[in-house]
């Protein structure tokens, strides 16, 4: 039984914003997903301290742009890293960023600085957090190849930091109960003009390939060793196949879309049934790197 009274009284008390079953769906890139018990709108890392240590059972969300939450929801409380916890700091060519800020706001702000290092980072639909956590990474960049360090809340509420642990979009995190609450990185002074046309040309690669009109998780499978998902997908003639409202979309192969109220259920059978064609036909078994909540 979830203490509503418990978890009100913490946010209260740091006078962060929370709901009571809320909608999920309106907090993925996805728009799929049921409601959670409570969700608490993150503002400081003291907040964060609390509730970890008040043992009332959470799971982190940030942008939602990387996760599929599940069609009966979330139970217990969801704590949502974003605007109200996201400001980004540069200091000559070093940069700190809360794990609420967006990216795409990290970009420019690093462009604004003529700082260059972050560029391969514009466009992806996450927040610092989510970057960390997963190791995001595009266009032969990731973060951990600029990372300082994470700033984290560990399971007894202490604040610690950790720059290890790293490879191909996985983090140590993924397998601890530690709460990433900030991230520094190293970048480079570079000229304002270049960093901006770099950013520019992602993005516009970006547009070209994916299909950024649709909600998605993005990047629905890892990249397996020896090939890309998406061109063993493609290969199997899979583009364009539905389950229900969720589709292998026809711009990029690699992307599982939602055409309309695609229900996570969908997109787990879709999920499996390109798995097994893509397994039957290149013997290549693909890694779902969307990560499932609920």
């Amino acid at each position: 039984m979830i203490n509503y009274n418990k978890i009100e009284k913490i946010c209260r008390k740091y006078g962060a914003d929370f709901e009571i079953n809320a909608p999920l769906a309106l907090y993925t890139t996805f728009k799929i997903g049921g409601p959670c018990d409570f969700l608490i709108k993150i503002n400081n890392q003291e907040l964060v301290s609390e509730i970890v240590k008040s043992e009332i059972p959470f799971r982190i969300l940030g942008n939602g742009s990387n996760v599929l939450v599940k069609d009966e929801g979330i139970r217990g409380a969801v704590l949502l890293f974003g605007r109200d916890f996201a400001n980004v700091f540069t200091d000559n060519e070093n940069a700190y960023c809360e794990a609420g800020a967006n990216l795409t706001s990290v970009c420019h702000t690093m462009r604004d600085a003529s700082l260059t290092g972050l560029e391969f980072a514009y466009g992806i639909p996450g927040t610092v957090g989510g970057a960390v956590y997963m190791n995001a990474g595009a266009y032969d960049g990731e973060i951990s190849n600029v990372l300082v360090y994470a700033e984290y809340i560990d399971e007894d509420g202490v604040i610690k930091r950790l720059n290890e642990g790293f490879s191909y979009r996985k983090s140590s995190f993924m397998s601890a109960k530690r709460v990433i609450t900030s991230a520094s990185f190293k970048l480079q002074k570079g000229d304002k003009a270049q960093i901006a046309a770099k950013m520019e040309d992602f993005m516009n690669r970006r547009r070209d390939k994916q299909p950024l009109e649709f909600p998605s998780a993005g990047s629905t499978f890892k990249r397996p060793e020896g090939d890309y998902a998406s061109r063993l997908i493609d290969v199997c003639g899979l583009k364009g196949f539905s389950v229900g409202g969720a589709q292998v979309s026809e711009k990029h192969a690699g992307f599982i879309i939602n055409k309309g109220n695609a229900t996570c259920k969908d997109v787990l059978k879709l999920t499996e049934a390109v798995k097994e064609r893509v397994f039957k036909e290149t013997g290549f078994m693909l890694e779902r790197e969307v990560e499932v909540l609920g």
